[in-house]
């Protein structure tokens, strides 16, 4: 509890498996939670209906063309469940400037020269932590999330981080691990990434 949104405090944390989770009217609340959502691209799972947009290429896709346009769409999704939604004003300062250090990244869909659809997320040594996407029109978040897993395995990574598995996730091959499988593959991440 407490501490800044500050890049070497998100580096410090993300690099020992911890994530920020704020919530209106607490000091800022950081979490490691018992179980972990994380996608290995091994079991990564392409919806028909998403293997079908990517076919016709329905969406121009681009990285890092829009982070502050997505991260400022991403703001707006209400949480299930929750009224608002964890990424307050300072989350989207904070990560717009881990993203001019080059430390955050966006996938974007886009329709006819409109954004419909991204991914933002951080790549701290060697491991990438998903943290929120958005659609305006059907598929396209989906398709930011291929985009994303392509993208990573060029790099040469096996998996990343997605915190939580939604139903949308668990559908698509993301799976929950305890605290202490998530903080050894965290370990071992420059041996197998």
């Amino acid at each position: 509890m407490g501490g800044d949104l500050s890049p070497e405090t998100l580096r410090e944390a993300y690099t020992q498996g911890i994530f920020p989770w704020p919530h209106p009217g607490y000091p800022l609340l950081w979490f490691c939670p018992p179980k972990r959502g994380i996608l290995k691209f091994s079991q990564f799972i392409i919806p028909r209906s998403t293997q079908k947009k990517i076919r016709q290429k329905a969406f121009q896709m681009t990285r890092n063309q829009a982070f502050d346009d997505v991260i400022e769409n991403c703001s707006k999704i209400p949480r299930s469940k929750e009224s608002g939604t964890w990424i307050l004003p300072e989350v989207v300062e904070a990560y717009k400037e881990l993203h001019k250090k080059g430390e955050a990244y966006s996938f974007e869909a886009w329709d006819d020269g409109k954004l419909v659809g991204g991914l933002y997320g951080v790549l701290f040594d060697g491991v990438f932590s998903g943290e929120s996407m958005f659609y305006k029109k059907a598929e396209a978040s989906k398709v930011c999330l291929v985009e994303t897993v392509s993208y990573l395995r060029d790099l040469g990574h096996h998996w990343m981080d997605i915190q939580m598995v939604t139903p949308l996730l668990e559908k698509m091959g993301g799976e929950y691990i305890s605290r202490k499988q998530f903080l050894k593959m965290l370990k071992d991440r420059h041996v197998s990434r």
